[in-house]
């Protein structure tokens, strides 16, 4: 989603000056600034000429008269679209490889940690979403009696997850009855994921095909109820923001899960893995920017993990640190 404005060699490295010296301060970048930060063997009044030109592209603003500069979301976008790959320095990288290797429990203990992960590594909320279910194969399916009239719906998937779900009968049904159920919908959809799932055969009887056709609606329900969602370092987003109206909203929206939901889900879709500003779609995050990439497991998209901040984040830091905790989780999940 980069500009079709291509900047010549001195006002790129100056504008990237200007980005790198306002994430690190928070404080509008003046040109003397600049022309120490540089090394581009030019005055300081060529500086001051460029400054002006970049602010009448669009690239930065002035707070007030008086002030430096600061990059608008046309800006932050430039030089993100000018990072190029980023690394994760020796000890993160370290960190995380250690994180996925001592890692233990189900699943959702995994993607609840690997949240509180991402959250360190960048000082920034961080999302991890679960759509796992959706892609994944089903190894088994139980049906479990609790009671006369409730059992115990139980799926084991390919990645590990497991899902239960309770079921009320208007009738009795007897053990006997809940295997040939169980084993009706298991024939359907073992080896398939849910989406692939075939027409249950018919167990001979009409009262418990009905049953069959109530269990697989039911497994239905289950993988299409919301994404999993999992977030992480709320409290770190109150240091990112100046104004308390604006870390009202965005702690507003990590609570709205499935506006974050759609949120990542939108930004992938436009084949960006950065959104910066107005570029999220939703008017509450127009002082933030989310970075975000998918995870797979088996080479399948199975979620998206993201950190969301202000625009004024270290993008080079968040980049990398998505990408490899993305790429690590991935290789993690398909390893089982």
């Amino acid at each position: 989603m980069g500009g079709d404005t291509e900047l010549d060699e001195r006002k790129a490295a100056i504008l990237k000056a200007v980005v790198e010296e306002y994430i690190e301060t928070a404080l509008p970048v003046g040109s003397s600034s600049v022309t120490r930060s540089t090394n581009l063997s030019v005055s300081s009044a060529t500086v001051r000429n460029e400054l002006v030109s970049l602010e009448t592209e669009g690239f930065l603003q002035q707070p007030h008269t008086s002030a430096g500069r600061v990059p608008t979301d046309k800006g932050y976008r430039y030089f993100v679209d000018s990072v190029g790959n980023a690394r994760l320095g020796r000890p993160e990288s370290r960190q995380v490889l250690e994180f996925f290797t001592d890692v233990r429990g189900e699943i959702e203990d995994l993607l609840r940690e690997t949240a509180g992960l991402l959250s360190n590594l960048t000082d920034h909320a961080a999302v991890v979403v679960d759509q796992s279910a959706d892609a994944a194969i089903v190894r088994s399916v139980q049906l479990v009696s609790l009671a006369e009239r409730v059992a115990l719906a139980v799926v084991v998937f390919s990645n590990g997850v497991v899902e239960k779900h309770t079921l009320e009968f208007d009738e009795v049904v007897d053990e006997s009855a809940l295997d040939q159920i169980g084993r009706a919908v298991h024939d359907a959809v073992d080896g398939r994921t849910l989406a692939q799932a075939s027409a249950p055969q018919s167990t001979g009887d009409a009262r418990l095909d009905s049953l069959v056709v109530r269990v697989m609606g039911l497994l239905g329900v289950v993988t299409n109820e919301a994404d999993r969602v999992y977030v992480d370092g709320a409290s770190r987003v109150a240091s990112g923001f100046d104004a308390v109206d604006s870390v009202k909203r965005v702690l507003t929206i990590l609570e709205q899960q499935l506006i974050v939901v759609n949120v990542l889900a939108d930004v992938l879709d436009r084949g960006l893995n950065v959104a910066i500003g107005t570029e999220t779609g939703v008017e509450r995050l127009e002082e933030c920017s989310v970075v975000v990439s998918p995870y797979l497991i088996d080479g399948e998209q199975a979620g998206s993990i993201a950190v969301l901040g202000p625009t004024r984040m270290n993008y080079p830091q968040a980049m990398a640190a998505v990408a490899v905790v993305s790429r690590q989780l991935g290789q993690r999940l398909s390893d089982g």
